[in-house]
């Protein structure tokens, strides 16, 4: 069983004792997810703890995402919320890099795939090299963004 899943159970039953509904709901959550994650396919499999961090990732997104929907929906107490559970996903997963940190892991990048000022013929190449490197680190949208803006 992964480490870090069982952190999480742990956590959980930590908030359920200290009443803390917001941590210990979304700790819930989480681990729905992951239990999905285990079942989903063909065969049923215990996730390792990058696994882990990929669903971790993802829901992460879905509460920012869905916290800038509710704002523009004018429902600050549901974007309220979400922005909470998305803070105790984030206790998980690993430091985000910076956008200067980004912008220098790109730069290699180019310059390791010798494509500077290939434009955007290259994104796939370069993408496929910086990916691995900001894998939980960085969302992939300001890694694309970067991306495009050095290729130019």
């Amino acid at each position: 069983m992964s480490t870090l899943k069982d952190q999480l159970r742990t956590d959980l039953t930590t908030a359920m004792k200290a009443r803390d509904d917001v941590r210990s709901s979304t700790l819930r959550m989480i681990l729905t997810a992951v239990t999905n994650a285990e079942v989903a396919g063909k065969v049923a499999k215990e996730l390792t703890d990058d696994e882990v961090l990929t669903v971790l990732a993802a829901e992460a997104k879905k509460r920012r995402e869905a916290a800038v929907a509710f704002e523009e929906g004018d429902r600050p107490e549901s974007a309220a919320k979400e922005r909470a559970e998305a803070a105790v996903i984030q206790d998980y997963l690993p430091e985000q890099l910076g956008p200067e940190e980004i912008a220098a892991i790109v730069t290699a990048a180019v310059e390791q795939a010798g494509a500077a000022g290939a434009g955007p013929k290259a994104m796939g190449q370069v993408m496929g090299i910086v990916q691995p490197q900001v894998k939980g680190r960085a969302d992939g949208a300001a890694v694309a963004a970067e991306v495009r803006r050095q290729l130019g």
